[in-house]
């Protein structure tokens, strides 16, 4: 083995150069290489990233179905007697509460939440239809005004009219909550506050 004279200085391409033949090595490995399995890797990536896209759209849609029946079921046994405007009020309060931080971040949570009374000694629901074991089935005019109205608020073809609006009770009761809070509107039997 010769050893280098540390005079003899060792002559090195400049960097361009350098890559210039790494990229020409790297192109005749590409010529030479068998191309079929890169073919199928190609393939099969396009066939899993499809698969995996259509997946998620699937499920978004089944999420997105789930928040229109909870609204809509919200709708109908809260105010399926009442006025048009009524029933809108409705899903216009579960909405602002799902856009509200305090609140559950989607219809489901919001419609289902439960929170500690201490007076009771128990959970209470936001919506008193949630804690029955037994409800009629959603069904007729009423069902399918319910979920009419549940499209048209959820997907925003209609115009708001209780921004902030997030509490309301029907007009015979009177809760102490109400004192501490602005009334907005009454609507049908319902009063609504913010």
């Amino acid at each position: 083995m010769r050893r280098k004279n540390h005079h003899q200085r060792t002559f090195r391409l400049p960097r361009t150069a350098r890559r210039a033949r790494l990229l020409n090595r790297l192109k005749l490995r590409w010529r030479l290489a068998d191309k079929y399995p890169w073919v199928f890797v190609a393939i099969g990536a396009t066939v899993v990233a499809a698969f995996a896209f259509t997946l998620q759209e699937v499920q978004a849609a089944k999420r997105e179905r789930r928040e229109l029946m909870c609204l809509a079921l919200n709708i109908y046994y809260e105010a399926r007697g009442e006025p048009r405007a009524g029933r809108y009020a409705v899903a216009e309060v579960t909405l602002n509460r799902v856009a509200a931080p305090q609140y559950p971040d989607t219809v489901c949570g919001v419609v289902y939440q439960q929170n500690w009374d201490w007076i009771r000694k128990r959970y209470v629901a936001a919506f008193s239809w949630t804690e029955l074991s037994r409800l009629p089935e959603p069904k007729g005019r009423e069902w399918e005004e319910a979920w009419k109205t549940a499209e048209d608020v959820y997907y925003g073809r209609h115009e708001p009219r209780l921004a902030n609006a997030l509490h309301y009770h029907a007009n015979y009761v009177r809760p102490s909550w109400s004192r501490e809070r602005t009334r907005v509107a009454q609507i049908g039997n319902h009063i609504f506050y913010r």
